[in-house]
Protein backbone atom coordinates (compact mmCIF):
# COMPACT_ATOMS: atom_id res chain seq x y z
CA UNK A 1 0.00 0.00 0.00
CA UNK A 2 2.80 2.70 0.51
CA UNK A 3 2.94 5.31 2.95
CA UNK A 4 0.23 6.93 4.22
CA UNK A 5 -1.49 9.85 2.36
CA UNK A 6 -3.54 12.16 4.20
CA UNK A 7 -6.41 12.68 1.65
CA UNK A 8 -7.01 16.73 2.16
CA UNK A 9 -7.47 16.67 -1.67
CA UNK A 10 -4.84 18.93 -2.70
CA UNK A 11 -6.31 22.09 -5.32
CA UNK A 12 -3.45 21.54 -7.79
CA UNK A 13 -5.10 17.76 -8.79
CA UNK A 14 -7.60 18.41 -11.40
CA UNK A 15 -10.28 15.30 -10.98
CA UNK A 16 -9.61 12.89 -13.95
CA UNK A 17 -13.14 12.29 -14.65
CA UNK A 18 -12.69 8.77 -15.67
CA UNK A 19 -9.35 6.61 -15.77
CA UNK A 20 -9.11 5.06 -12.48
CA UNK A 21 -11.95 6.60 -10.85
CA UNK A 22 -14.35 3.71 -12.56
CA UNK A 23 -12.61 1.39 -10.31
CA UNK A 24 -13.03 3.85 -7.59
CA UNK A 25 -16.56 4.44 -8.79
CA UNK A 26 -17.17 0.29 -8.84
CA UNK A 27 -15.59 0.28 -5.01
CA UNK A 28 -17.95 3.06 -3.62
CA UNK A 29 -21.03 1.33 -5.98
CA UNK A 30 -20.38 -2.11 -3.17
CA UNK A 31 -19.99 -0.04 -0.28
CA UNK A 32 -22.97 1.99 -0.47
CA UNK A 33 -24.80 -1.24 -1.02
CA UNK A 34 -23.74 -2.54 1.84
CA UNK A 35 -24.15 0.48 4.16
CA UNK A 36 -27.57 1.20 2.95
CA UNK A 37 -29.05 -2.01 2.02
CA UNK A 38 -27.38 -4.01 5.21
CA UNK A 39 -29.86 -2.31 7.78
CA UNK A 40 -32.86 -2.74 5.44
CA UNK A 41 -32.32 -6.59 4.79
CA UNK A 42 -31.42 -7.24 8.37
CA UNK A 43 -35.32 -6.94 8.92
CA UNK A 44 -36.00 -10.04 7.47
CA UNK A 45 -34.59 -11.83 10.48
CA UNK A 46 -36.90 -9.43 13.07
CA UNK A 47 -39.58 -12.26 13.26
CA UNK A 48 -37.19 -15.33 14.29
CA UNK A 49 -35.85 -12.72 16.79
CA UNK A 50 -38.47 -12.05 18.37
CA UNK A 51 -39.65 -15.38 18.83
CA UNK A 52 -36.52 -16.49 19.91
CA UNK A 53 -36.02 -13.72 22.41
CA UNK A 54 -39.37 -13.19 23.37
CA UNK A 55 -39.36 -9.34 22.02
CA UNK A 56 -41.37 -6.36 20.40
CA UNK A 57 -41.13 -4.64 16.96
CA UNK A 58 -39.18 -1.67 19.21
CA UNK A 59 -36.74 -3.94 20.19
CA UNK A 60 -35.82 -5.22 16.67
CA UNK A 61 -36.21 -2.23 15.09
CA UNK A 62 -33.07 -1.08 17.25
CA UNK A 63 -30.72 -2.95 15.21
CA UNK A 64 -31.62 -1.48 12.25
CA UNK A 65 -31.49 1.84 14.10
CA UNK A 66 -28.23 1.21 15.59
CA UNK A 67 -26.95 0.55 11.89
CA UNK A 68 -27.35 3.55 10.69
CA UNK A 69 -26.74 5.55 13.90
CA UNK A 70 -23.03 4.28 13.97
CA UNK A 71 -22.83 4.66 10.28
CA UNK A 72 -24.08 8.41 10.64
CA UNK A 73 -22.64 9.34 14.01
CA UNK A 74 -18.85 8.68 13.69
CA UNK A 75 -18.93 10.59 10.60
CA UNK A 76 -16.13 13.39 12.26
CA UNK A 77 -14.30 10.23 13.75
CA UNK A 78 -14.25 9.17 9.83
CA UNK A 79 -13.26 12.20 8.73
CA UNK A 80 -10.22 12.78 10.98
CA UNK A 81 -9.14 9.27 10.17
CA UNK A 82 -9.44 9.88 6.36
CA UNK A 83 -7.22 12.68 6.55
CA UNK A 84 -4.91 11.91 8.72
CA UNK A 85 -4.32 8.16 7.54
CA UNK A 86 -5.53 8.49 4.33
CA UNK A 87 -8.72 6.32 2.69
CA UNK A 88 -7.29 2.90 2.26
CA UNK A 89 -6.22 1.74 5.30
CA UNK A 90 -9.18 3.18 6.83
CA UNK A 91 -11.55 1.12 4.87
CA UNK A 92 -9.55 -1.94 5.47
CA UNK A 93 -9.81 -2.10 9.09
CA UNK A 94 -13.94 -1.14 8.54
CA UNK A 95 -13.75 -3.99 6.52
CA UNK A 96 -12.76 -6.41 8.90
CA UNK A 97 -14.72 -4.57 11.77
CA UNK A 98 -18.05 -5.30 9.88
CA UNK A 99 -17.56 -8.91 9.06
CA UNK A 100 -15.92 -9.35 12.58
CA UNK A 101 -19.66 -8.10 14.34
CA UNK A 102 -21.76 -9.93 12.42
CA UNK A 103 -19.52 -13.44 13.07
CA UNK A 104 -19.61 -12.63 16.53
CA UNK A 105 -23.56 -11.71 16.45
CA UNK A 106 -23.79 -15.73 15.16
CA UNK A 107 -22.78 -16.49 18.58
CA UNK A 108 -25.05 -14.43 21.05
CA UNK A 109 -27.53 -15.34 23.70
CA UNK A 110 -29.71 -12.15 24.18
CA UNK A 111 -30.47 -9.36 21.99
CA UNK A 112 -28.19 -6.77 23.51
CA UNK A 113 -25.19 -8.07 22.77
CA UNK A 114 -27.01 -8.33 19.23
CA UNK A 115 -26.95 -4.89 19.35
CA UNK A 116 -23.44 -4.05 20.56
CA UNK A 117 -22.20 -7.23 17.84
CA UNK A 118 -24.61 -6.57 14.71
CA UNK A 119 -25.07 -2.72 15.99
CA UNK A 120 -22.36 -1.22 17.09
CA UNK A 121 -19.23 -2.72 16.00
CA UNK A 122 -20.74 -3.47 12.04
CA UNK A 123 -22.22 -0.30 11.99
CA UNK A 124 -18.75 1.35 13.02
CA UNK A 125 -16.91 -0.65 10.52
CA UNK A 126 -19.61 -0.07 7.85
CA UNK A 127 -18.67 3.53 8.66
CA UNK A 128 -14.93 3.39 7.96
CA UNK A 129 -16.00 2.15 4.71
CA UNK A 130 -19.40 4.53 3.46
CA UNK A 131 -17.59 7.69 4.04
CA UNK A 132 -13.97 7.80 2.74
CA UNK A 133 -15.39 5.88 -0.69
CA UNK A 134 -17.29 9.10 -0.83
CA UNK A 135 -14.62 11.36 -0.66
CA UNK A 136 -12.59 9.63 -3.15
CA UNK A 137 -15.43 9.39 -5.75
CA UNK A 138 -15.70 13.20 -5.13
CA UNK A 139 -12.20 13.79 -6.02
CA UNK A 140 -12.39 11.21 -8.86
CA UNK A 141 -15.02 12.95 -10.50
CA UNK A 142 -16.03 16.55 -11.51
CA UNK A 143 -17.83 17.09 -14.95
CA UNK A 144 -19.51 13.78 -14.44
CA UNK A 145 -20.20 13.63 -10.61
CA UNK A 146 -23.76 13.99 -10.16
CA UNK A 147 -23.70 10.97 -13.10
CA UNK A 148 -21.52 9.15 -10.86
CA UNK A 149 -23.18 9.80 -7.51
CA UNK A 150 -26.24 8.30 -9.30
CA UNK A 151 -24.36 5.33 -10.42
CA UNK A 152 -23.00 4.64 -6.89
CA UNK A 153 -26.35 5.49 -4.98
CA UNK A 154 -27.41 2.88 -7.32
CA UNK A 155 -25.59 0.09 -5.15
CA UNK A 156 -28.33 0.21 -2.61
CA UNK A 157 -31.31 -1.12 -4.37
CA UNK A 158 -29.04 -3.21 -6.12
CA UNK A 159 -27.70 -4.84 -3.05
CA UNK A 160 -31.68 -4.60 -1.52
CA UNK A 161 -32.46 -6.75 -4.39
CA UNK A 162 -30.25 -9.46 -3.21
CA UNK A 163 -29.71 -9.08 0.31
CA UNK A 164 -33.82 -9.30 1.11
CA UNK A 165 -34.47 -12.65 -0.58
CA UNK A 166 -30.76 -13.73 0.37
CA UNK A 167 -31.43 -13.36 3.58
CA UNK A 168 -34.83 -14.83 3.66
CA UNK A 169 -33.07 -18.28 2.42
CA UNK A 170 -30.32 -18.15 4.81
CA UNK A 171 -32.61 -18.00 7.61
CA UNK A 172 -34.64 -20.56 5.75
CA UNK A 173 -31.53 -23.27 5.62
CA UNK A 174 -29.40 -22.02 8.45
CA UNK A 175 -31.56 -20.02 11.22
CA UNK A 176 -31.11 -16.54 11.81
CA UNK A 177 -27.29 -17.75 12.93
CA UNK A 178 -25.90 -19.35 10.31
CA UNK A 179 -27.47 -16.13 8.14
CA UNK A 180 -25.80 -14.13 10.21
CA UNK A 181 -22.09 -15.96 10.07
CA UNK A 182 -22.39 -16.14 5.94
CA UNK A 183 -23.36 -12.42 5.51
CA UNK A 184 -20.57 -11.35 7.69
CA UNK A 185 -18.17 -13.57 5.48
CA UNK A 186 -19.76 -11.43 2.57
CA UNK A 187 -19.00 -8.12 4.42
CA UNK A 188 -14.67 -8.84 3.92
CA UNK A 189 -15.31 -7.52 0.61
CA UNK A 190 -15.37 -4.06 1.83
CA UNK A 191 -11.21 -4.61 2.33
CA UNK A 192 -11.12 -5.33 -1.54
CA UNK A 193 -13.27 -2.18 -2.27
CA UNK A 194 -10.88 -0.24 -0.07
CA UNK A 195 -7.87 -1.64 -1.92
CA UNK A 196 -9.16 0.15 -5.35
CA UNK A 197 -8.87 3.75 -3.52
CA UNK A 198 -5.91 5.10 -4.48
CA UNK A 199 -5.21 8.55 -4.01
CA UNK A 200 -4.88 11.31 -6.46
CA UNK A 201 -1.01 12.51 -6.57
CA UNK A 202 -0.86 16.36 -6.68
CA UNK A 203 1.44 17.95 -8.81
CA UNK A 204 5.39 18.16 -8.32
CA UNK A 205 6.27 21.08 -6.51
CA UNK A 206 9.78 22.81 -5.66
CA UNK A 207 11.14 21.65 -2.24
CA UNK A 208 10.42 25.25 -0.58
CA UNK A 209 7.00 24.53 -1.17
CA UNK A 210 6.72 21.07 0.44
CA UNK A 211 7.10 21.99 3.70
CA UNK A 212 3.97 24.41 3.99
CA UNK A 213 1.94 22.85 2.47
CA UNK A 214 2.70 19.33 4.79
CA UNK A 215 2.09 22.09 7.80
CA UNK A 216 -1.51 22.70 5.89
CA UNK A 217 -2.94 19.29 5.62
CA UNK A 218 -1.67 18.52 9.30
CA UNK A 219 -3.62 21.52 10.66
CA UNK A 220 -7.01 20.22 8.99
CA UNK A 221 -7.84 17.29 9.78
CA UNK A 222 -11.49 18.72 10.59
CA UNK A 223 -12.95 21.60 9.14
CA UNK A 224 -15.72 23.34 11.51
CA UNK A 225 -15.29 26.51 9.06
CA UNK A 226 -18.28 25.00 7.33
CA UNK A 227 -20.57 25.99 10.04
CA UNK A 228 -19.96 29.83 8.76
CA UNK A 229 -21.86 28.98 5.58
CA UNK A 230 -25.22 29.08 6.03
CA UNK A 231 -25.99 26.87 2.89
CA UNK A 232 -24.82 24.18 5.02
CA UNK A 233 -26.68 24.62 8.22
CA UNK A 234 -29.39 24.58 6.04
CA UNK A 235 -28.80 21.35 4.65
CA UNK A 236 -27.70 20.03 7.82
CA UNK A 237 -30.97 21.09 9.67
CA UNK A 238 -33.36 19.88 6.79
CA UNK A 239 -31.20 16.44 6.41
CA UNK A 240 -31.37 15.64 9.96
CA UNK A 241 -35.85 15.87 10.15
CA UNK A 242 -35.71 13.71 6.77
CA UNK A 243 -33.68 10.64 8.09
CA UNK A 244 -36.43 10.85 11.18
CA UNK A 245 -38.80 9.16 9.03
CA UNK A 246 -37.02 8.67 5.34
CA UNK A 247 -35.91 4.72 6.66
CA UNK A 248 -39.04 3.81 8.61
CA UNK A 249 -40.88 2.26 5.00
CA UNK A 250 -38.35 -0.05 4.20
CA UNK A 251 -37.26 -1.50 7.67
CA UNK A 252 -41.65 -2.16 8.33
CA UNK A 253 -43.31 -2.71 5.29
CA UNK A 254 -42.19 -6.66 4.96
CA UNK A 255 -43.46 -6.62 9.03
CA UNK A 256 -46.96 -5.22 7.69
CA UNK A 257 -47.40 -7.33 4.76
CA UNK A 258 -46.74 -10.57 7.72
CA UNK A 259 -49.38 -9.10 9.46
CA UNK A 260 -51.53 -8.99 6.54
CA UNK A 261 -51.33 -13.12 6.59
CA UNK A 262 -48.88 -12.85 3.49
CA UNK A 263 -45.98 -15.69 3.22
CA UNK A 264 -42.52 -14.88 4.25
CA UNK A 265 -40.94 -15.12 0.71
CA UNK A 266 -43.79 -12.81 -0.86
CA UNK A 267 -43.87 -10.12 1.84
CA UNK A 268 -39.44 -10.10 1.40
CA UNK A 269 -40.60 -9.35 -2.52
CA UNK A 270 -41.50 -6.26 -1.64
CA UNK A 271 -38.17 -4.91 -1.10
CA UNK A 272 -37.08 -6.59 -3.92
CA UNK A 273 -39.74 -4.51 -5.80
CA UNK A 274 -38.76 -1.07 -4.24
CA UNK A 275 -35.16 -2.18 -4.77
CA UNK A 276 -35.50 -3.05 -8.81
CA UNK A 277 -37.29 0.55 -9.28
CA UNK A 278 -34.84 2.18 -7.54
CA UNK A 279 -31.72 0.57 -9.20
CA UNK A 280 -32.96 2.75 -12.58
CA UNK A 281 -34.32 5.90 -10.18
CA UNK A 282 -30.60 6.76 -9.24
CA UNK A 283 -28.57 6.70 -12.71
CA UNK A 284 -32.09 8.77 -14.25
CA UNK A 285 -32.08 11.07 -11.45
CA UNK A 286 -27.98 11.37 -11.72
CA UNK A 287 -28.02 12.21 -15.42
CA UNK A 288 -31.05 14.85 -15.35
CA UNK A 289 -29.25 16.25 -12.20
CA UNK A 290 -25.84 16.62 -14.35
CA UNK A 291 -27.44 18.76 -17.52
CA UNK A 292 -26.30 21.91 -17.95
CA UNK A 293 -29.59 23.75 -16.78
CA UNK A 294 -30.64 21.71 -13.67
CA UNK A 295 -27.30 21.23 -12.17
CA UNK A 296 -27.17 24.74 -10.65
CA UNK A 297 -30.92 24.18 -9.19
CA UNK A 298 -29.70 21.01 -8.04
CA UNK A 299 -31.26 22.08 -4.24
CA UNK A 300 -34.34 22.19 -5.74
CA UNK A 301 -34.53 19.12 -7.88
CA UNK A 302 -33.49 17.12 -4.37
CA UNK A 303 -36.65 19.25 -2.12
CA UNK A 304 -39.01 18.10 -4.94
CA UNK A 305 -37.34 14.77 -4.41
CA UNK A 306 -38.27 14.81 -0.77
CA UNK A 307 -41.62 15.90 -1.01
CA UNK A 308 -42.48 13.14 -3.73
CA UNK A 309 -40.95 10.64 -0.86
CA UNK A 310 -43.01 12.28 2.28
CA UNK A 311 -46.36 12.03 -0.04
CA UNK A 312 -45.49 8.30 -1.11
CA UNK A 313 -45.74 7.70 2.30
CA UNK A 314 -48.89 9.61 3.51
CA UNK A 315 -50.44 7.57 0.51
CA UNK A 316 -49.23 4.17 1.18
CA UNK A 317 -50.75 4.79 4.88
CA UNK A 318 -54.03 3.95 3.12
CA UNK A 319 -52.76 -0.13 1.80
CA UNK A 320 -54.89 -2.59 2.90
CA UNK A 321 -53.78 -5.26 0.59
CA UNK A 322 -50.65 -6.54 -0.98
CA UNK A 323 -51.65 -4.76 -4.14
CA UNK A 324 -51.97 -1.68 -2.23
CA UNK A 325 -48.47 -2.16 -1.11
CA UNK A 326 -46.84 -3.01 -3.97
CA UNK A 327 -47.69 0.37 -5.63
CA UNK A 328 -46.76 2.01 -3.13
CA UNK A 329 -43.24 0.28 -3.43
CA UNK A 330 -42.71 1.44 -6.67
CA UNK A 331 -43.61 4.92 -5.97
CA UNK A 332 -41.31 4.82 -3.14
CA UNK A 333 -38.78 3.59 -4.88
CA UNK A 334 -38.55 5.85 -7.24
CA UNK A 335 -38.98 8.62 -4.60
CA UNK A 336 -36.26 7.29 -2.45
CA UNK A 337 -33.71 6.61 -5.45
CA UNK A 338 -34.02 10.38 -6.37
CA UNK A 339 -33.36 11.01 -2.50
CA UNK A 340 -30.35 8.63 -2.43
CA UNK A 341 -29.20 10.45 -5.74
CA UNK A 342 -28.84 13.94 -4.91
CA UNK A 343 -28.17 14.28 -1.07
CA UNK A 344 -24.77 14.16 -1.36
CA UNK A 345 -24.52 15.53 -4.87
CA UNK A 346 -26.15 18.72 -3.19
CA UNK A 347 -23.73 18.86 -0.24
CA UNK A 348 -20.52 18.47 -2.11
CA UNK A 349 -22.34 21.46 -4.84
CA UNK A 350 -22.78 23.62 -1.31
CA UNK A 351 -19.23 23.49 0.58
CA UNK A 352 -16.97 22.32 -2.58
CA UNK A 353 -14.37 19.48 -2.69
CA UNK A 354 -11.56 20.82 -0.11
CA UNK A 355 -14.13 21.61 2.67
CA UNK A 356 -16.45 18.07 1.92
CA UNK A 357 -14.37 15.62 3.77
CA UNK A 358 -14.91 17.44 6.78
CA UNK A 359 -18.77 18.58 5.89
CA UNK A 360 -19.99 15.26 5.26
CA UNK A 361 -18.87 13.94 8.52
CA UNK A 362 -20.66 16.92 10.59
CA UNK A 363 -23.52 16.24 8.40
CA UNK A 364 -23.46 12.73 9.59
CA UNK A 365 -23.20 13.43 12.96
CA UNK A 366 -25.69 15.99 13.19
CA UNK A 367 -28.20 13.02 11.21
CA UNK A 368 -27.20 10.46 13.55
CA UNK A 369 -29.64 11.23 16.77
CA UNK A 370 -33.12 11.44 14.20
CA UNK A 371 -31.45 7.88 12.67
CA UNK A 372 -31.54 6.69 16.03
CA UNK A 373 -34.67 7.18 17.03
CA UNK A 374 -36.22 7.22 14.15
CA UNK A 375 -37.03 3.79 13.40
CA UNK A 376 -37.53 2.52 17.46
CA UNK A 377 -40.09 5.42 18.23
CA UNK A 378 -42.32 4.09 15.14
CA UNK A 379 -41.80 0.87 16.12
CA UNK A 380 -43.37 2.22 20.22
CA UNK A 381 -46.12 3.72 18.10
CA UNK A 382 -47.08 0.15 16.26
CA UNK A 383 -46.70 -1.61 19.53
CA UNK A 384 -49.21 0.88 21.47
CA UNK A 385 -51.54 1.43 18.09
CA UNK A 386 -51.25 -1.84 16.25
CA UNK A 387 -51.58 0.24 13.23
CA UNK A 388 -49.29 0.59 10.44
CA UNK A 389 -51.45 3.42 9.52
CA UNK A 390 -49.94 5.93 11.64
CA UNK A 391 -46.34 5.00 11.17
CA UNK A 392 -45.82 5.76 7.91
CA UNK A 393 -48.11 9.12 8.15
CA UNK A 394 -45.74 10.20 11.04
CA UNK A 395 -42.95 9.62 8.30
CA UNK A 396 -44.53 10.71 5.09
CA UNK A 397 -45.28 14.52 7.41
CA UNK A 398 -41.12 14.70 8.76
CA UNK A 399 -39.91 14.20 4.61
CA UNK A 400 -42.04 16.39 3.94
CA UNK A 401 -41.51 18.92 6.24
CA UNK A 402 -37.67 18.89 6.06
CA UNK A 403 -38.06 19.28 2.10
CA UNK A 404 -39.94 22.51 2.67
CA UNK A 405 -37.27 23.59 5.37
CA UNK A 406 -34.81 23.21 2.41
CA UNK A 407 -36.40 24.96 -0.14
CA UNK A 408 -37.44 27.79 1.47
CA UNK A 409 -34.75 28.59 3.00
CA UNK A 410 -32.71 28.17 0.24
CA UNK A 411 -34.78 30.11 -1.80
CA UNK A 412 -35.18 33.32 0.91
CA UNK A 413 -31.59 32.53 3.17
CA UNK A 414 -29.53 32.24 0.67
CA UNK A 415 -27.61 34.30 -1.64
CA UNK A 416 -26.01 32.71 -5.19
CA UNK A 417 -22.46 32.57 -4.53
CA UNK A 418 -19.68 30.45 -7.02
CA UNK A 419 -17.49 28.20 -5.42
CA UNK A 420 -16.04 29.84 -2.86
CA UNK A 421 -13.31 27.94 -1.13
CA UNK A 422 -11.72 27.51 -4.55
CA UNK A 423 -12.39 30.96 -5.18
CA UNK A 424 -10.06 31.69 -2.07
CA UNK A 425 -7.85 29.53 -2.44
CA UNK A 426 -7.07 30.81 -6.02
CA UNK A 427 -6.43 34.20 -4.43
CA UNK A 428 -4.21 33.21 -1.95
CA UNK A 429 -2.00 31.74 -4.54
CA UNK A 430 -2.40 34.47 -6.79
CA UNK A 431 -0.78 36.66 -4.04
CA UNK A 432 1.84 34.32 -3.18
CA UNK A 433 2.69 34.60 -7.08
CA UNK A 434 2.55 38.29 -6.51
CA UNK A 435 5.24 38.08 -4.07
CA UNK A 436 7.25 35.69 -5.86
CA UNK A 437 8.03 38.66 -8.27
CA UNK A 438 10.25 40.06 -6.26
CA UNK A 439 12.46 37.35 -6.33
CA UNK A 440 16.08 37.63 -8.27
CA UNK A 441 16.23 36.91 -11.81
CA UNK A 442 17.75 33.81 -10.86
CA UNK A 443 15.13 32.16 -8.93
CA UNK A 444 12.69 33.47 -11.71
CA UNK A 445 14.51 31.58 -14.45
CA UNK A 446 14.01 28.84 -12.49
CA UNK A 447 10.78 28.71 -11.42
CA UNK A 448 9.93 29.52 -15.30
CA UNK A 449 11.62 25.95 -15.77
CA UNK A 450 9.84 23.91 -13.31
CA UNK A 451 6.26 26.05 -14.75
CA UNK A 452 7.32 24.88 -18.30
CA UNK A 453 8.06 20.90 -16.99
CA UNK A 454 4.74 21.08 -15.04
CA UNK A 455 3.00 22.30 -18.29
CA UNK A 456 4.89 19.18 -20.24
CA UNK A 457 3.64 16.72 -17.19
CA UNK A 458 0.29 17.37 -16.31
CA UNK A 459 -1.62 16.60 -19.71
CA UNK A 460 -0.43 12.89 -19.71
CA UNK A 461 -1.82 12.71 -15.84
CA UNK A 462 -5.20 14.34 -16.57
CA UNK A 463 -5.32 14.18 -19.90
CA UNK A 464 -5.86 18.34 -19.87
CA UNK A 465 -3.64 20.83 -18.50
CA UNK A 466 -5.43 22.07 -14.83
CA UNK A 467 -6.62 25.91 -14.87
CA UNK A 468 -4.75 27.10 -12.23
CA UNK A 469 -2.18 30.09 -11.14
CA UNK A 470 0.84 27.90 -11.49
CA UNK A 471 -0.37 27.23 -15.28
CA UNK A 472 -1.74 30.70 -16.01
CA UNK A 473 2.21 32.62 -15.48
Amino acid sequence: MGAVVADDGPSGVKAPDGGWGWAVLFGCFIITGFSYAFPKAVSVFFKELIREFGIGYSDTAWISSILLAMLYGTGPLCSVCVNRFGCRPVMLVGGLFASMGMVIASFCTSIVQIYLTAGVITGLGLALNFQPSLIMLNRYFDKRRPLANGLSAAGSPVFLCALSPLGQILQHEYGWRGGFLILGGMLLNCCVCGALMRPLEPPKKSEANKEPAEKKVKKKLLDFSVFKDGGFIIYTLAASIMVLGLFVPPVFVVSYAKDLGYQDTKAAFLLTILGFIDIFARPICGMVAGLKWVRPRCVYLFSFAMIFNGFTDLMGSMSIDYGGLVVFCIFFGISYGMVGALQFEVLMAIVGTQKFSSAIGLVLLAEAMAVLIGPPSAGKLLDATGRYMFVFIIAGIEVTTSALVLALGNFFCIKKKSEEPHTKEEAAEREELNKSEDKTPEDAKVDSIEVEQFLKDEPEKNGEVVTNPETCV
